[in-house]
């Protein structure tokens, strides 16, 4: 059973989530909250599986509440599917650096939210390849250190190649054809590439690719 935490300061559409989450015979609904610090103290208390995030909250916005639950300093951090009406704009871009798992927009047909809180409940990335194209294309230049320089990697070749498609916005399947591979050795190449660099999911390695110039 997948444990969600519903966080949105609008309880009409945090009343909707909660009901079409729970009406699955794989999700439940761990907490409900209306604002960002009773999402950080609700997530530390009921360890859910997956939080929904809204990015616009009062108290404490859904960026910086997603940092102090799933952000680098967390110690045990719980995974954040973050929720807003902004698409591919500033908001998502902070989200993604602060944590979050990915995004869905509120609009999302209910299927949809409901398969991208199950995806992240398995520990991948919710971010569809052409919206990471879209993203790292709009704030690479915020993404880029000063020094370009790469740093030691323990990256095979192959590894290397794999981790710059992946930040290039290829799915699985788009980089098994161009290497011409299975998308199974596909799968285990990302993730040695995520075990080898202490990445959670194929949002960091975009963004650990672009901060170490490893792609242009």
């Amino acid at each position: 059973m997948i444990r969600v935490l519903v966080c949105d300061d609008q309880m009409l559409i945090r009343t909707g989530l909660v009901t079409i989450i729970d009406a699955q015979p794989d999700l439940e609904v761990a907490g409900e909250c209306g604002d960002g610090q009773a999402a950080v103290d609700l997530a530390a208390r009921l360890r859910p599986d997956v939080v929904l995030m809204d990015v616009r909250m009062p108290v404490l916005d859904g960026i910086e509440a997603t940092r102090r639950i799933a952000g680098d300093a967390v110690n045990d951090p719980v995974k954040v599917l973050v929720l807003t009406t902004f698409n591919l704009d500033q908001y998502v871009y902070e989200a993604l650096r602060a944590g979050a798992s990915g995004f869905l927009l509120k609009d999302a047909p209910p299927s949809q939210l409901l398969q991208g809180i199950r995806t992240v409940a398995t520990g991948a990335a919710l971010l569809d390849p052409s919206v990471t194209r879209a993203l790292v294309g709009k704030y690479a230049s915020r993404i880029r250190p000063a020094d370009d320089t790469p740093p030691d990697n323990p990256l095979t070749p192959r590894e290397l190649e794999v981790l710059r498609l992946i930040a290039d916005g290829r799915s699985n399947r788009e980089i098994a054809a161009a290497l011409v591979i299975s998308p199974e050795t596909v799968k285990t190449f990302v993730s040695r590439i995520l075990t080898k660099l202490g990445l959670r999911d194929r949002v960091q390695a975009v963004v650990y690719a672009h901060r170490h110039g490893l792609v242009t």
